[in-house]
């Protein structure tokens, strides 16, 4: 039977969370295990538990030293592919704006008849006195700027994520979901929150106390790929997954400020010509870098905060209070 390296992940990644002092206590409480509930130590031949310990730990140096130089090899090769690419499309507009315009020939008859048709106009402006330019037409329609357009007015400008940082908590959003962050001024723990996610209605909030959201959404959400995790017992990260992923949301709830979605700056789409695993790369650590810049935890920390709370979703009665991602 093939081993799963990650079966045991979970159970692994819940003891370390109780170990305060990091890796090398959690090493200690293995192999204090061994000693105590085995004979690893004693059913050997003489050293040969020091050439099982040798052996095991230079397999996985050395599968980590490996995986470390190719995700590094995979990133360089990605960010060259990349620069090439946006260089392409750079001398591809540069190319278009500066095309040459093509110069058609008149003959002697169509360049008289030309001429004698401005001279005609000229002369009939002069007459009715509208030689100014179309621009004092006062019936000349005029397109407002973007600050003049009255639907536009008293709408916030769009934070660095596409979405908006209020007093109690911060939104950003992609066309694909909405991620809420709310930070809280004491330590707790999941049971100590009201977190409900409803198809257009959320509500957030501590227990005892009035809630902190509760409202409206601005769109329909997927209920059952919408979730939510407590970070460090200060900070709850709520995802939502959009149902329409057309469209940028103007507000979290209904009583928020609205936002100008026209302001709204959106990801580069210049990924669609690279190969289905550099493209998912590339995204990747866009993806990464974005988090990072806001704060936020990368797709790999992710996945282990997601880890982790499955884990505690199967051990309600264990208490995870003291858990720290590192």
């Amino acid at each position: 039977m093939t081993h799963d390296p990650e079966k045991f992940d979970s159970m692994l990644l819940a003891m370390a969370q109780q170990h305060e002092g990091g890796v090398k206590d959690l090493l200690d409480t293995i192999v204090g295990f061994l000693a105590r509930k085995t004979d690893f130590f004693v059913g050997g031949k003489e050293g040969e538990w020091e050439k099982v310990v040798k052996d095991t730990f230079y397999k996985h140096s050395v599968k980590a030293r490996e995986e470390k130089e190719k995700i590094k090899r995979e990133k360089v090769e990605a960010e060259k592919r990349l620069k090439e690419i946006q260089q392409k499309k750079e001398q591809e507009r540069l190319a278009k704006d500066f095309e040459p315009a093509t110069v058609t020939e008149l003959t002697d008859q169509e360049a008289e008849n030309l001429q004698n048709d401005l001279e005609k106009n000229k002369q009939s402006k002069e007459e009715d006195g509208s030689g100014d330019s179309a621009s004092n037409d006062p019936e000349t329609p005029t397109v407002p700027d973007e600050e003049d357009d009255p639907k536009e007015k008293n709408k916030l400008k769009p934070n660095s994520g596409n979405g908006c940082d209020l007093e109690n908590y911060r939104w950003t959003q992609t066309l694909e979901e909405v991620e809420l962050r709310v930070p809280l001024r004491q330590v707790l723990r999941p049971r100590d929150l009201t977190v409900v996610i409803s198809k257009r209605h959320l509500k957030v909030g501590i227990k005892g106390q009035p809630p902190i959201i509760d409202g409206d959404l601005d769109a329909d959400v997927k209920i059952e790929e919408s979730t939510w995790v407590l970070q460090d017992g200060r900070s709850l990260l709520v995802n939502l997954e959009k149902v329409n992923k057309m469209n940028w949301w103007g507000r979290l709830v209904s009583t928020d400020p609205e936002i100008s979605t026209k302001k709204i700056n959106p990801e580069p789409s210049k990924l669609s010509d690279l190969d289905g695993e550099t493209r998912g790369l590339v995204e990747k650590m866009m993806y990464d870098q974005r988090q990072k810049e806001m704060g936020l935890p990368t797709s790999d920390e992710q996945k282990k905060q997601d880890v982790l709370k499955k884990f505690m979703e199967q051990h309600p009665e264990m208490d995870f209070s003291k858990c720290k991602f590192n």
